[in-house]
């Protein structure tokens, strides 16, 4: 079991929500699944919408002589809790779906879930939820891309547990 922070990737908790907003970036992270789930109690709205990502954990610069970023990257579970008005565009698929950035708009009508745009560099998604919480599956990874293989990330997975 890995102990928390994680001094090499600078990941300092494994459960992230809304209220961490403003400290949290997913420019350049992968989306490898997207799910639309209900609740099983009769929460309302009774949507919530489900991201499998990559999660960049922290950009690290080229090594002298090296000409490339490295990255500590971990999987992760981005759940949008009571989801609502969820609409988008997706295109063309033959690229996979990379986030360009996640926005928050406060609601201008009347109702208190903002708006949140998920802007992808082929995909454009928006859905109004009332916050979020993102799960970090396993330990970050040193890896000298974007993204993790299949296999070191466990293949897809909604698991909404973190791994410490």
């Amino acid at each position: 079991m890995i102990e928390l922070p994680h001094g090499p990737s600078g990941l300092s908790r494994a459960t992230w929500t809304d209220a961490d907003f403003a400290t949290m970036g997913w420019h350049d992270c992968r989306i490898h699944a997207i799910s639309i789930g209900e609740y099983d109690d009769g929460t309302l709205p009774p949507a919530r919408m489900l991201l499998d990502v990559d999660y960049i954990v922290r950009w690290v610069p080229p090594a002298r002589g090296a000409k490339h970023f490295t990255f500590w990257i971990a999987p992760a579970t981005l759940v949008f809790h009571q989801a609502w008005a969820i609409s988008g565009d997706l295109g063309p698929l033959h690229e996979a779906l990379e986030i360009s950035g996640i926005h928050r708009t406060d609601a201008t009508d009347g109702t208190v879930d903002p708006v949140w745009h998920i802007e992808g560099h082929n995909f454009d998604l928006r859905l109004r939820a009332a916050g979020y919480t993102q799960f970090i599956r396993m330990p970050p990874r040193h890896v000298p891309r974007q993204v993790l293989t299949s296999a070191e990330r466990s293949g897809i997975s909604f698991a909404e547990r973190p791994f410490a």
